[in-house]
């Protein structure tokens, strides 16, 4: 895959392991390992545009749809698109919600540090208002068969709102360090609770993988 060279976004770390394929690396080996021909993908923290690339070159899926929180990453995950000749990818600034309506998120320094929450110790940081959309409708509006969700730990807040009934894979970057036992708790019940079985081989440490035909 390519990813244009960008001084705030393609460097560091991320540089380093994008050039040794190790980037999301954990999270890449269960999506490959889950998503068909003919999936449609909806994707929860769209960060560089690597998944929804990697999907869309790697996997005959119908389409892919990223819903990303940070302004600022919306015209790069276009331009690895574009890179790449990816056409059945969309990307959103927004992210999802119980109801619509506007956020503060917070932007940092490196960028992919930028969320949805306050850290400690910060006083004041700088931040946008980002839309939220009605996740019930984005669900039924979009029909997707897989879900792949990396949000910083907005997962615990998110995952049990969802309809996740209509899934039939599904990929999660759990962050224990912020949401605790409770709210792992609550997103592998509201999993199980669709019909969900949480999937052995494609996860690993803190990636969790669901699926329904095993």
């Amino acid at each position: 895959m390519r990813f244009p060279r960008h001084p705030d976004i393609i460097k560091g770390r991320v540089r380093k392991l994008l050039r040794t394929n190790a980037y999301e690396q954990k999270e890449t080996e269960a999506a490959l390992r889950v998503v068909r021909a003919g999936d449609t993908v909806l994707e929860l923290g769209g960060g560089i545009g690597y998944m929804s690339t990697l999907l869309a070159t790697k996997r005959p899926i119908r389409s892919i749809h990223s819903f990303e929180a940070n302004p600022h990453l919306i015209p790069y995950i276009r331009e690895v698109h574009a890179a790449n000749g990816v056409t059945n990818a969309h990307v959103t600034n927004a992210i999802l919600g119980p109801n619509e309506g506007g956020i503060d998120f917070y932007v940092r320094d490196p960028m992919l540090g930028s969320s949805l929450a306050v850290l400690e110790g910060e006083v004041d940081p700088p931040s946008v208002k980002v839309d939220v959309l009605d996740a019930k409708q984005v669900f039924k509006d979009i029909k997707p068969t897989v879900l792949i969700c990396d949000i910083e730990g907005a997962e615990a807040d998110l995952i049990p709102h969802l309809d996740l009934s209509g899934l039939r894979a599904a990929v999660l970057e759990t962050h224990p360090q912020w949401i605790g036992p409770k709210g792992i708790n609550a997103v592998m019940q509201a999993f199980m609770d669709a019909g969900l079985a949480y999937y052995h081989r494609g996860s690993h440490g803190k990636v969790l993988c669901f699926r329904t035909d095993w």
